[in-house]
């Protein structure tokens, strides 16, 4: 084997450049905590809130309304993409909570709700489904109306839960839902609008575009595990409890993969559908939970440890879905679609 393919080799399982960065941020949160401790208009939290209205934005503007419009038609697809997004994972998870009832345990499982409440996907969703050759314009769109959909009920979950220890009222509640409107919806739509002035430039440059992205959702990660670092609250996690974080997020994603599917069966659905289905209905939005966190849990020096399940399920998604479409495209290419299915 090559240099070059030994490079080549973590990228085949989805151990990305990327998820290697995450893994540093944490180490160097470790190494170096008062580096994200600051505060003010010129402190990295305040540039990563900036960054992330300018995520928001770019991908607007990436978004045309012919994209939208191309999967429109086909309700019984999203109904059960969304359905599982928003009912199935945070049902899944709910029973958890009577397991987990010591202090150091309802942090993570806490953590682990709101990862279930968050929306899918967009860019790797669509690369997903793109690779085991499914349908297309429906993940577009399913993945981007998953965004959308996640700023009202992601909020409302959590308040259901009471998250904010009998502190969550109606009024703090739309005060959350108006912060991520103004974050997050007002630059999508925003771009939305100006998408024919400048979303040739956008999907042009849509590589360093994902270099900013990804360099801001670092910054934010450093941050929130820095003030964890420094509180000590990852004193009580051992190796031992990683395992078993890790092994639950595994079982996260195949368990809602396999009722997805199920249902896909049942609904008759036709193998592009539910590809579309199962890939965009199963993965959960890095992007979106680490400035949701910023907003839902303001202040909270426990950020990090919250969105520790959020992370480790974010790179075992990308893993284990980078697979899985590989050999959905390959039992394609073995045994084609019949006409009609």
């Amino acid at each position: 084997m090559t240099k070059r393919e030994w490079l080549a080799l973590p990228a085949r399982f989805g151990l990305d450049g990327f998820i290697l960065a995450l893994l540093g941020m944490i180490g160097l949160a470790w190494i170096w905590p008062e580096g994200g401790l600051g505060d003010g208009p010129f402190s990295l939290s305040t540039l990563a809130n900036y960054g992330v209205s300018l995520i928001f934005f770019f991908y607007g503007l990436r978004l045309n309304k012919a994209k939208l419009r191309a999967g429109l038609s086909n309700w019984r697809l999203h109904l059960v993409v969304h359905a599982s997004t928003f009912l199935l994972f945070p049902l899944l998870v709910i029973p958890l909570k009577a397991l987990l009832q010591t202090p150091d345990t309802q942090l993570i499982w806490l953590g682990v709700f709101f990862l279930s409440t968050l929306p899918s996907t967009v860019s790797s969703s669509v690369v997903m489904v793109s690779i085991a050759e499914g349908n297309i314009p429906a993940a577009i769109f399913n993945a981007s109306i998953s965004s959308i959909i996640g700023v009202f009920v992601t909020p409302v979950w959590m308040q259901l839960a009471n998250v904010e220890g009998g502190s969550g009222s109606s009024a703090h509640l739309l005060d959350v839902m108006q912060k991520l409107t103004l974050q997050v919806l007002v630059p999508v739509v925003a771009g939305i609008l100006l998408n024919r002035y400048g979303g040739a430039y956008a999907e042009k440059n849509k590589k360093y575009l994902r270099y900013f992205d990804q360099t801001t959702i670092l910054v934010i990660v450093y941050t929130a595990f820095c003030e964890s670092f420094e509180k000590h609250l990852f004193a009580s996690l051992g190796f031992g409890s990683l395992l078993v974080l890790g092994g639950g997020m595994v079982s996260l994603f195949f368990a809602a993969f396999w009722m997805i599917t199920m249902v896909c069966n049942l609904l008759g659905f036709n193998r592009e559908d539910r590809i579309t289905a199962v890939f965009c209905g199963s993965k959960k939005s890095l992007i979106h939970g680490t400035v949701m966190s910023k907003v839902l849990f303001a202040g909270s020096p426990a950020l990090g440890i919250l969105l520790l399940p959020l992370m480790m399920y974010h790179a075992l998604q990308l893993i284990i879905a980078s697979i899985l479409a590989r050999q959905m495209a390959a039992r394609s290419t073995l045994t084609p679609t019949p006409a009609g299915k």
